[in-house]
């Protein structure tokens, strides 16, 4: 089988998509994005204690 290829245009040549700009925090969600982070931080050493006396408090009314 022939395809003829005469009258088709050659493809453009290829450029690199340009990289979109670096987003920035405003301060505002800095603010908050380190206030969220510091609410986990407690909650990782809180949350194991607190969950420890639910399940004994539960075990106790249990037995």
């Amino acid at each position: 089988m022939f395809l003829d290829l005469k009258d088709y245009p050659a493809p453009p040549p290829w450029e690199p998509q340009p990289e979109p700009p670096a987003s920035r925090l405003t301060a505002r969600q800095q603010r908050t994005l380190a206030l969220l982070i510091g609410v986990n931080l407690i909650l990782l050493l809180a949350a194991p204690i607190g969950g420890a006396t639910l399940i004994a408090g539960l075990w106790a009314l249990l037995h």
